[in-house]
């Protein structure tokens, strides 16, 4: 099927904020942009540090020990990738009894740039799909589960802990609240000009709620009536149904270009 024509796509002219991590803002303002939108910046994460490495430090120490490297996002790739650096190794030249799984496009291609393919990719881009899908039976094998430091979810460790998997699950980065909304934000939000906000993670909403009450006090869920909000993937409604009492869109599949299709559903039927 051709691609839409952006003179015809719903989200030609649209505002549209978009809440990434302060560091990764870029793809996704370049995916909506070519839709024909106008991308607004709401960094939602700042992705940083755990309080500690330790835990992960001593995992990697042992990592020959471990049949499977399970990681869910980018950002534990880059943690596990620039602990490692600091013992002289990387994951390209990991054990060779190690094997790697990745949750998502993005999770997938972080590591092809790094020289260590994942192993097994799940056809959808939740965790529940790897779950659902991996390739062998959990009993008996150690895996190694880096991930945030908080509010991430623990279904992956256990429902391979009641497989009889060993499950070894380490914090490697935090995901932490900007101190506000950015300015040219915020203004668009005041005069109402905002047309659809996505979220990326149940974390970005969280923190988008924490963000307009910081701005606009008692009554801020007010600022977001009339804008459509898109959600990434099953999780990241269920908390949009919690902290914003509801969700127009889901992302499908659960990615970048789905959410952009799914943003335009979502303003397309308000308009239609």
């Amino acid at each position: 099927m051709a691609a839409t024509p952006p003179g015809d796509s719903p989200l030609q002219g649209r505002l549209i904020a978009v809440t990434r991590a302060e560091q990764q803002l870029g793809e996704a303002r370049r995916l909506f942009e070519q839709a024909g939108a106008t991308v607004l910046d709401l960094p939602a994460l700042v992705i940083g540090p755990p309080d500690t490495w330790g835990p992960l430090d001593d995992a990697l120490a042992e990592l020959e020990d471990f049949h499977w490297l399970v990681v869910s996002s980018a950002n534990g790739v880059d943690a596990v990738e620039q602990r490692l650096r600091r013992l002289g190794s990387g994951l390209a030249h990991r054990p060779r009894g190690l094997k790697i799984a990745a949750v998502g496009r993005k999770t997938a291609a972080r590591l092809e740039a790094l020289g260590a393919p994942a192993d097994f990719v799940p056809p959808q881009f939740v965790a529940d799909s790897l779950i659902d899908h991996f390739p062998v039976s959990g009993w008996g094998l150690r895996l190694l589960l880096p991930r945030v430091q908080s509010g991430g979810r623990t279904l992956l460790a256990e429902a391979f802990g009641e497989a009889g998997a060993r499950v070894v699950e380490v914090a490697a980065y935090e995901s932490r609240c900007p101190e506000a909304l950015p300015t040219a934000t915020a203004d668009a939000l005041a005069a109402g000009q905002v047309d659809a906000i996505t979220f990326s993670s149940g974390k970005t909403v969280q923190h988008t709620a924490l963000l307009l009450e910081r701005q606009f006090g008692e009554g801020w869920e007010q600022r977001l009536e009339g804008v459509a909000l898109v959600s990434i993937g099953p999780q990241t409604s269920q908390t949009c149904l919690a902290q914003l009492g509801r969700v127009d869109a889901e992302a499908d599949p659960h990615d970048l270009d789905g959410l952009v299709a799914a943003c335009a559903r979502a303003l397309g039927a308000a308009t239609g």
